[in-house]
């Protein structure tokens, strides 16, 4: 039997799995939930063929919503100690630029623009060929997004915050794809299996 990938992608509103084999997706499914990823996400992967069973796990680790995050990765890092699977991470933004890219191979570069909290978008800029990460993670005010990304095209959640007028485009609505892990180089899909929150936790710790 071929080695076996499950995907775990709950970092954003959408709750997404997907299981691979020699490259080739075997079962997936992506539902766009916004809230509730703990209720959903175990259902679903005991839903995929063997349960899901694979021997290497990849998790979204971030940039996105706080509580998806430590979902997913609870859930990667539970599974992997079961099962005795390798666990690694890779980044929402990487996968959505790398679909973004499949979807059209004329572009060259790419924003993508996450929703972020308090305001903010996550943002994050990367190269067709070969794939890369033009600047670092950043958490922006949307006018300072829009003014650093230029030109580029926008891509994600975000891009809404920034363009209200764009709102109900197939860019804005873009979310991270399990399925499409396939699409990002493997260096992309070996972070350690941490969280990338993108910016710091709203909860302080209290003066002494």
């Amino acid at each position: 039997m071929s080695e076996r990938t499950l995907v775990i992608d709950t970092a954003t509103a959408a709750c997404s799995v997907a299981l691979i084999a020699d490259g080739r997706v075997i079962a997936a499914e992506h539902r766009r939930v916004g809230r509730g990823h703990a209720e959903q996400l175990l259902p679903m992967i005991a839903a995929l063929p063997d349960g899901g069973r694979a021997a290497r796990i990849l998790v979204d680790c971030g940039p996105g919503s706080f509580t998806g995050i430590r979902v997913g990765l609870a859930a990667a890092r539970a599974l992997g100690l079961g099962w005795g699977a390798t666990v690694a991470g890779y980044s929402a933004l990487a996968l959505i630029a790398a679909r973004a890219f499949a979807d059209a191979p004329a572009l060259a570069t790419v924003a993508v623009v996450l929703e972020g909290g308090h305001g903010e978008v996550f943002m994050q800029a990367f190269a067709a060929s070969p794939f890369a990460a033009l600047a670092p993670l950043a958490s922006r005010l949307p006018e300072d997004a829009r003014a650093a990304a230029g030109d580029m095209a926008l891509i994600g959640s975000g891009v809404r915050l920034l363009h209200p007028e764009r709102a109900e485009t197939a860019a804005a609505m873009m979310l991270p794809v399990a399925a499409d892990i396939g699409l990002l180089p493997a260096a992309y899909a070996q972070l350690p299996a941490r969280p990338v929150y993108g910016r710091p936790p709203d909860a302080k710790p209290a003066a002494r």
